[in-house]
């Protein structure tokens, strides 16, 4: 009911037009309810009642009042737009392209009309009508920069990279101070690798919207894949500024603190993640949890809240794709892939390639490999291609490389990077494969539910964590990390050449700089002040993190020049240097892996605390393994006393590394065809429970 003091509809809808355009969504809505009253059958101001709603994601409710729009004025085209806007956002994809092709048969050829059922194509993952539909838009709004930059993310989801660069810069010659167009060029750029120029078109777009939080965070993780690592810093920051208790900006700025060893506010941001991980209120990254003092309860809880994030995304594509999987002959081979970006001179390609070459020429099964990172030229590219079928997949989008997994007829997928890595969630989430296994580079359960089993041991994975995983779980009965046993150790150079003292005991810590953390760092420095002459030698970190270490240790009262650094060195060469160094120190909660092979092969041995996770057992495992169960102890107690005790003890070392020399003929550790041999028994026991239409359960080999 109006009156004389009410102001007319055209008056009131401006109003909430005006508010919308500040971003005052909330006092919108409220004026947008009231001016209803007064004008309950006026179309527009039902619509901006929608659009409020819209912007303050109650989208169901949008639905209704957009809905009311449509009754009230059925031949509004703005008012189809909207409504198709919103189911989108509502999960109603197929829905709203119903709707848009109607709106479409009302006013044919219509550019607003197009470029929201464009958008509601790619919700559904239709990419390709997406793009038709974008093309033709153009037609009737050629100066529309909004269209060309849709356009261009169409053409990327296809795999149309030149294409999709081509219509990004058309998007800027039409509008050149085009936030959302600049970031498109970002994704673009990053697509082909150029990480760096990739940040520096994320930079611009945050210069021009500098209030939106994706921008610098963007731009910091390009710059930091870049190695410019300390304005990846300051870019996480000022994302980290807009939006405080945001997951992943959290972790990406925690992780990368952590690289550099710039402890400052770590506690801070520590804490802040694991309430976010804790409450669910953000997605957090399960990889960066794994450097995090937590349970496995609490790592579990993050990689399915990670995990649902990728389901949800995943799941239009995945019903696009729509794989089938035809069950194989009984007699037929098992069809085993392999997908990771480590299948070069990397931790995972050095782990992997001995027991591959050991299932060479088994005629039971048919071995793929699927690189998402190009040839580097080295040995292990070469061993690996010649052991396997080696699919270079490494210009291709998720889509594609999981196209080509499909076509290739592969029955059983391993996920060799996890959430480590280039990230593999999105690809594992299409299900290119009837049977995937989780195994390797990320120690912990995905939480995901398109994974069917993990493969571990009993050491990482005791019956005590079992609840913590979410997958089947398969133990193998040895170590479950592989290793190459035909890693050549070259002749070192002199302990002076190394920068080493020519006396005293050499620890060393070749683990990555992020797993140093400060109490891990606190427990070196108690060995060292209670081994009188010792060193510390480490693997040399990124911008600045050494002289950050050596200010820590003259913080502990240690001088600055007992420790050492590493600088990073040819895999052999590196090796060599374990010659030099008398006992490894581990570090807690997240172990030595790869790094702790390398050095028992070497023949230094390794010292460890077990943890309670995954991620700090490994060690452990290896150590059982080998026969030297005595070297992992329960406490961080036990590990400073035995880290004094052996550091201080001449003898009792050099007996340690007799034995290591031994073992490595010996030893079941460094047995690559035993390994082969039960890795071959795990794959046929997931083959068969498959072929006879069983689903996967635990299995203890």
């Amino acid at each position: 009911m109006t009156d004389l003091f009410t102001p007319p509809a055209t008056v009131l809808a401006q109003q909430i037009v005006t508010q919308i355009e500040r971003g005052d969504y909330g006092d919108a809505e409220q004026a947008a309810i009231k001016a209803r009253a007064h004008y309950p059958d006026h179309a527009e101001l039902a619509r901006l009642h929608g659009i409020s709603l819209m912007q303050l994601q109650r989208h169901a409710e949008a639905i209704a009042a957009l809905e009311e729009a449509a009754q009230l004025d059925p031949q509004s085209i703005e008012v189809q737009c909207n409504l198709g806007s919103a189911q989108v956002a509502n999960g109603e994809a197929d829905a709203a392209i119903e709707r848009l092709r109607a709106a479409l048969r009302m006013s044919p050829g219509n550019p607003g009309v197009l470029m929201t059922l464009g958008n509601a194509l790619m919700a559904a993952a239709r990419f390709q009508n997406a793009r038709d539909s974008y093309a033709m838009a153009t037609h009737g709004a050629p100066a529309h920069p909004g269209i060309r930059l849709n356009l261009a993310g169409a053409e990327l989801e296809l795999g149309n990279v030149d294409q999709a660069k081509l219509h990004a810069d058309e998007a800027l010659q039409l509008h050149p101070r085009f936030d959302a167009a600049h970031a498109m060029r970002g994704r673009i750029l990053l697509t082909q690798g150029q990480a760096a120029e990739a940040g520096k078109s994320w930079l611009l777009a945050e210069q021009l919207s500098p209030k939106n939080p994706n921008y610098p965070f963007a731009a910091g993780q390009a710059l930091e894949d870049a190695e410019n690592l300390e304005a990846a810093v300051k870019a996480y920051e000022r994302a980290l500024q807009l939006t405080p208790n945001d997951g992943p900006v959290l972790g990406q700025l925690l992780f990368l603190r952590r690289r550099l060893c710039d402890w400052r506010d770590l506690d801070d941001l520590s804490a802040r993640l694991q309430q976010a991980a804790a409450d669910g209120s953000s997605v957090v990254s399960p990889f960066v949890m794994l450097a995090e003092d937590v349970d496995a309860g609490l790592q579990l809880r993050c990689a399915k809240a990670y995990a649902d994030s990728i389901e949800q995304q995943a799941a239009p594509l995945r019903k696009q794709q729509a794989f089938t999987h035809a069950k194989p002959a009984p007699d037929a081979p098992v069809h085993i892939g392999f997908v990771a970006d480590g299948f070069n001179e990397h931790a995972t390609g050095l782990l992997m390639v001995a027991m591959l070459e050991a299932l060479a020429d088994d005629e039971d099964l048919e071995l793929h490999l699927f690189a998402t990172t190009a040839d580097d030229g080295g040995a292990i590219r070469r061993r690996l291609a010649t052991a396997t079928t080696l699919h270079d997949v490494s210009a291709l989008n998720h889509a594609q490389v999981a196209q080509r997994i499909h076509d290739t007829g592969v029955e059983i997928l391993f996920d060799l990077n996890g959430y480590s890595g280039r990230d593999n969630g999105e690809l594992f989430a299409l299900r290119p494969a009837p049977v995937q296994v989780n195994w390797l580079a990320y120690p912990g359960s995905s939480g995901a539910p398109w994974m069917d089993y993990l493969l571990a041991d009993k050491t990482v994975l005791p019956d005590s964590l079992r609840d913590t995983v979410s997958e089947k779980l398969v133990r193998l009965p040895r170590c479950y990390q592989p290793n190459d046993n035909t890693r050549v150790v070259a002749t070192p150079p002199s302990r002076a050449e190394c920068g080493l003292p020519e006396q005293g005991t050499v620890f060393a810590c070749f683990n990555n700089s992020y797993k140093l953390n400060p109490a891990a760092f606190a427990r070196l420095m108690l060995v060292l002040q209670q081994v009188p002459g010792s060193v510390l030698w480490l693997l040399s970190g990124p911008d600045g993190a050494d002289e950050r270490l050596r200010a820590a240790a003259g913080a502990a009262g240690i001088a600055a020049e007992r420790l050492v650094f590493l600088p990073r060195l040819p895999h052999a060469d590196y090796l060599s240097r374990y010659v030099h160094a008398d006992l490894f120190l581990d570090t807690l909660p997240y172990n030595a892996h790869t790094t702790a092979s390398d050095a028992l092969w070497a023949g230094c041995p390794v010292l460890t605390c077990t943890g309670q996770t995954f991620a700090g057992r490994v060690a452990t495992s290896l150590l059982q393994q080998l026969g030297l169960p005595e070297l992992a102890c329960e406490d961080e107690e036990a590990f400073i006393a035995m880290a004094t005790q052996l550091g201080n003890d001449r003898d009792a070392l050099a007996t340690l590394r007799q034995h290591l020399s031994q073992q490595r003929t010996q030893s079941s550790l460094f047995d690559m065809q035993g390994f082969a041999s039960d890795f071959k028994r795990v794959v046929q026991a997931m083959s068969a429970r498959y072929r006879i239409g069983r689903k996967p359960v635990d299995l203890d080999l």
